[in-house]
This record gives structure tokens, C-alpha cells and sequence, in this order.
């Protein structure tokens, strides 16, 4: 099964890293949150990865060209001609397929644009900005069974503010917001059937729009429940709680 990741967006709530390079290459423990992406799949099994690029794509094929080298002990001999060789390679067996889905497109025509790289097979799909510690074997296990076109994980995100429990007109306690007191999100983490392809328009079709609400009309969208860890990285203040989770050596979405 192949992973699809949106990261053609500008990031624009995030402009104090996005103007220098794509968002999903802002980096957490010296490595791009991308990167922290994959490597949830890839424990799971999943090697092989469409990611949809857009705004500074260049940058994107780049890490990964190269990913390979940096990952290894070389020795460059210029007494030979320049001759380089590779000693050591702790790169991944990952396939990735970085696909220029344009500059403004839109999430559903960035996924049209990739329908090539998938053909007729189940495909998991994410977005390029958050991370979590959804078991995605489950995940596809739960999509398989119910044998809808879609599924998304559906998570109860932290809130950014206090709350305040009162009884009456009477402040009875201060307290942190906690997953209980929000409602369900869209968690990305989603796993498609090629159907959905049909059901896109073009480049300026949305996904969370049109699309996945003609498949919840349709009673062909379900929703895996995940009361566990999800962090999407839209802001610095985002950003800087991730970096401390994963200094903290404790990173819930780390099961490498």
C-alpha cells in the first residue's frame, strides 16, 4: 500500500519558518516533521510514498536526492579523480515519488493530480504537518472490514486555552483544556479507495469540502476514533511543543 502526503501548501500561519522553505520541511530533532511522517508508516509497513509538492518543491526533491548520502560514511578522494565512495547507508527502503502538483492548488487537486502514481489500489493518504501514535495498522484494518471508499481518523485535538468550571455565575476552578472538552477533528491518517479520484473536480476542488462531504452523504466516509496523541505543527508555539517532546526523549508519535 503507497502513502499520499499533501505538502504543497505555504504554510502561512507558520510564515516564521515557511518563508525559507515548505512547511512539511520545518524541522523537529534536526529532521523535517516529513520525515517524522514516513517513518510512522514505515513502521507499519509502508515504504513506498506520492508526496504532492507545491510551494518550494525543489526543496523536497532535494532531501530526498540527497537522503541517501547523508545517511552514510563517504570518503571523497580527490587523488583519484574525485572518486566517492559510500562506506555506510542508514537510509530507509523508501520509494518516493515527489510529484510538482502546482503552486495553488488546492488539497483535492493535488491528490487528482497523483491518481497516475496509485491506479486502482487502496491508498493511505496525510497531511504533511502533523503527527500522532494512531496505530495505522488498525487504521487500514478498520477500512478493510467496513468496505466504505473512505476513512479518516477522527481526534480530539488539545485546546489553546484554559478553561473555566463554573456553577452558575461563580468561577468554581481554573484548569488546562483537555482532549475531553473538544469535539471530533479530521485528524488526517486517512485511507482512500481510488473512487475518490472520480469524485475530484480539479485544481481548485478542495478535499475536506466537496468530495468528503458527498462521501459522508453517501454513507461512504467512516471515522477511526483516536483518543491517543495527535499534534498537527500550524504555528511556532506548535512547532516549539513538538521540538520539546521529542528533547524530552519521550515523543508520543516515535515507535521506531
Amino acid at each position: 500500500m503507497k502513502a499520499v502526503i499533501l505538502a504543497g501548501g505555504f504554510g502561512t500561519r507558520i510564515s516564521e519558518e515557511s518563508h525559507l522553505r515548505p512547511k512539511p520541511m520545518i524541522e523537529i530533532g534536526e529532521q523535517p516533521i516529513l520525515w517524522h511522517i514516513m517513518k510512522m508508516y514505515t513502521s507499519y509497513g509502508i515504504t513506498e510514498f506520492v508526496i504532492c509538492a507545491g510551494y518550494k518543491q525543489h526543496m523536497i526533491k532535494e532531501y530526498f536526492r540527497d537522503y541517501a548520502m547523508r545517511c552514510s560514511d563517504m570518503t571523497f578522494d580527490f587523488t583519484n579523480g574525485g572518486y566517492v565512495t559510500s562506506h555506510r547507508d542508514d537510509s530507509e527502503p523508501w520509494k518516493v515519488t515527489v510529484v510538482d502538483t502546482g503552486l495553488n492548488t488546492m488539497t483535492g487537486g493535488r491528490i487528482k493530480r497523483i491518481s497516475r502514481h496509485i491506479g486502482d489500489e487502496t491508498f493511505c493518504m496525510t497531511y504533511g504537518d502533523g503527527v500522532s501514535d494512531v496505530p495505522l495498522d488498525k487504521v487500514v484494518d478498520f477500512h478493510k472490514n467496513h468496505k466504505k471508499k473512505a476513512t479518516l481518523t477522527a481526534v480530539r485535538p488539545e485546546g489553546r486555552f484554559g478553561m473555566m468550571d463554573m456553577d452558575g455565575d461563580a468561577i468554581t476552578a481554573f484548569r488546562e483544556k483537555n482532549a475531553v472538552d473538544s469535539g471530533w477533528i479530521n485528524g488526517g491518517f486517512m485511507v482512500l479507495e481510488p473512487d475518490v479520484f472520480d469524485m475530484i473536480e480539479g485544481d481548485s476542488t478542495i478535499f475536506e469540502r466537496g468530495p468528503i462531504e458527498h462521501l459522508a452523504s453517501d454513507g461512504e466516509l467512516m471515522a477511526y476514533r483516536h483518543d491517543g496523541f495527535w499534534q498537527c505543527m500550524d504555528t511556532m508555539r506548535d512547532k516549539e511543543k513538538l521540538q520539546e517532546l521529542w528533547d524530552s526523549g519521550k515523543a508520543p508519535w516515535k515507535n521506531w
